[in-house]
């Protein structure tokens, strides 16, 4: 699997949240953020070419 680097801005007071939240959980924040998008909904077919 090729994987691909995403930057985001965030306020630091979510930041830490999402830190403490990772370490409570004894996971990493990039399996909490996969977690996450794989329980967003499907999107409806579209021809979506991202570089």
């Amino acid at each position: 699997m090729k994987t691909k680097r995403l930057n985001v801005r965030m306020t630091e007071r979510r930041y830490n949240k999402l830190v403490l939240l990772s370490v409570q959980l004894d996971r990493t924040i990039t399996s909490l953020l996969d977690e996450w998008v794989d329980s967003l909904p499907e999107p409806k077919k579209q021809d979506i070419t991202a570089g």
